[in-house]
């Protein structure tokens, strides 16, 4: 049986308002920063000359949108997909990390800590993203092998993904590298077995990196 080598890009979309403003966003959105978008240039222009078969986003307009810029002038549909969204938070969404951090010390604590832990209202919980992101990238591996496939996401979601693949414990998912706006995560498969080739890769950046 032949096997096939299919490619896999997870990126986090580009810095936001809302990251700028240390403001937790998860279902909710805001748009790209200028540097944002510049963050989604550099990394287009590195994979300028990579054959990509297939876009998929969240349907987060900040992701949506960092695709947009990473795809170029391929004539590749986006395919967006809830499965991709950031984590749920609930009624964190929208307030800043000092906010919940002051409000919600323990459910802050768990949430960079100890993440199995972390539920607050109308969240989800890590679990479930992983969940619903692995399977979801399973199913394109699977429909898309000898393919080359972007997927743009958010923090968690690359978290977890990148967990999976390493079999990282949920308790060290915050654990480096750490996940800049529109870094670049790169894992192959041979036949089924996964190798990560790169992992928040920022070397496509142009300027100094601004943590968000």
């Amino acid at each position: 049986m032949e096997n096939h080598i299919t490619t896999v890009y997870i990126v986090r979309h580009g810095q936001t308002e809302w990251n700028v403003e240390h403001r937790l966003q998860g279902h909710q959105d805001s748009p790209l920063t200028e540097f944002g978008v510049r963050q989604a240039e550099w990394l287009g222009e590195s994979m300028a000359n990579e054959a990509i078969d297939r876009v998929y986003s969240s349907s987060s307009g900040r992701a949506h949108r960092t695709a947009e810029i990473i795809r170029g002038s391929r004539s590749i549909d986006i395919i967006d997909t809830d499965d991709f969204k950031e984590i749920g938070l609930g009624s964190w969404e929208g307030i800043s990390q000092t906010e919940a951090k002051e409000r919600f010390p323990e459910q802050f604590d768990h949430f960079w800590k100890d993440p199995a832990q972390f539920q607050v209202d109308n969240s989800e919980t890590f679990q479930q993203v992983s969940d619903r992101a692995v399977r979801k990238l399973n199913e394109i591996v699977s429909e898309h092998r000898g393919k080359s496939i972007v997927i743009v996401t958010h923090t968690v979601v690359v978290k977890v993904l990148m967990a999976y693949f390493e079999g990282r414990a949920m308790n060290k998912l915050w654990d480096l590298p750490y996940i800049h706006p529109a870094c670049l995560c790169k894992v192959q498969f041979v036949g089924d077995e996964p190798s990560i080739l790169l992992h928040g890769d920022i070397s496509h950046y142009k300027e100094d990196p601004v943590p968000s």
